[in-house]
C-alpha cells in the first residue's frame, strides 16, 4: 500500500504534464503564429521570436 501513493502521484503528473502541452499549437503552424501575433511582444522569448521570425515572416516553403 505505501507504494500506490507514489505511483498515483507519478500518473496524475505524467497527465498533467500530456493536458498542458496538448493545449498550444505546433510551432510554425498558423495557429501558433496567430497566437504569438496576439501575445504582448515583451513576453516572448528568444527562442519565440526567431521562430517566429523563421516560420511566419520568412516560411520557407521549398518542401
Amino acid at each position: 500500500m505505501p507504494i500506490l501513493k507514489p505511483i498515483l502521484g507519478l500518473l496524475a503528473l505524467m497527465f498533467l504534464i500530456t493536458g498542458l502541452t496538448a493545449c498550444t499549437p505546433e510551432v510554425g503552424s498558423e495557429d501558433w503564429c496567430q497566437m504569438m501575433k496576439d501575445k504582448s511582444k515583451g513576453d516572448w522569448t528568444a527562442n519565440e521570436a526567431a521562430d517566429f521570425t523563421r516560420y511566419c515572416i520568412f516560411p520557407n516553403n521549398d518542401k
